[in-house]
């Protein structure tokens, strides 16, 4: 079980881990259609979902909960072009917040859900992320996004998502200080969304710390029409209600690095 001993959440480092590490990556992706939904839950109901080592990562107090679908295409690693039917792919995932003695804010994830068989077994087999296969769908127009799933191995089938967003205006399109769709140093939105570090703990105990590099997300906040999920319940969570806060972003090009013990 994870720590919940309370840290400030401003007195972490939440700068450094956005540096491009100085080492080659092993992976490159591009991400899409990013919609970032995010709910308040208690920190105590998270800790027994995590490793031991972690301890929850907390905002004025609060722990979060996050369910983020996207698309994924060009995935390649370093030394091979993209391969259309292994490199393109729809992902959910169900994540939350953690950091390490005090430093390294990063992503726990507690589900992956991916539309792509290799990806889930290759993930599975060679890190232990909590992948999952699903058939996936996202439909797109200019305003809005829907996205739809149904969890179909290894496990129980049924767990799915049924998300709709209509796009809006750019975060801090007004503020003066910043530039429009960037979020606000020390803000609930940069502390959801601004994540280069995950972590993820081996069946031998290891736990393991990955890293990605990529320019800062143009954000947008959304009306959510639609949010009818139970991929959150699944990882072991009840939220209720719709979520408490709403992001999209349009795309990223993404530098992957290897996973390390810690």
């Amino acid at each position: 079980m994870a720590s919940v001993l309370e840290t400030t959440s401003h007195e972490i480092d939440r700068i450094s881990a956005a540096a491009r590490p100085l080492r080659g990556a092993t992976a490159y992706h591009t991400w899409t259609d990013l919609t970032f939904l995010h709910w308040r839950v208690p920190a105590h109901e998270l800790a027994e979902l995590l490793p031991d080592r972690l301890t929850i990562d907390t905002f004025d107090g609060d722990a979060w909960i996050g369910l983020v679908p996207f698309h994924l295409c060009n995935v390649r690693p370093w030394w091979s072009p993209a391969i259309s039917c292994v490199s393109t792919f729809h992902e959910t995932n169900v994540r939350t917040y953690v950091h390490l003695d005090g430093r390294d804010p990063g992503v726990y994830f507690l589900s992956l859900d991916a539309s792509k068989s290799l990806p889930v077994r290759w993930a599975r087999w060679l890190w232990d992320l909590n992948y999952y296969r699903a058939d996936m769908e996202l439909d797109r127009s200019i305003r809005r996004v829907h996205y739809r799933s149904k969890r179909l191995w290894p496990g129980a089938a049924g767990p799915h998502t049924d998300v709709e967003v209509e796009l809006g205006e750019l975060l801090n399109r007004d503020h003066p200080a910043i530039e429009p769709g960037r979020t606000e140093p020390g803000s609930l939105e940069e502390f959801l969304v601004d994540r280069y570090l995950l972590y993820t703990e081996k069946k031998d105990g290891t736990l393991l710390q990955g890293h990605v590099h990529h320019a800062p997300y143009s954000l947008r906040n959304v009306d959510v029409h639609r949010c009818d999920e139970s991929l959150v319940a699944a990882s072991g969570i009840d939220v209720h209600g719709p979520p408490e806060s709403a992001l999209f972003s349009e795309r990223v090009d993404v530098d992957v690095f290897s996973l390390r013990p810690v």
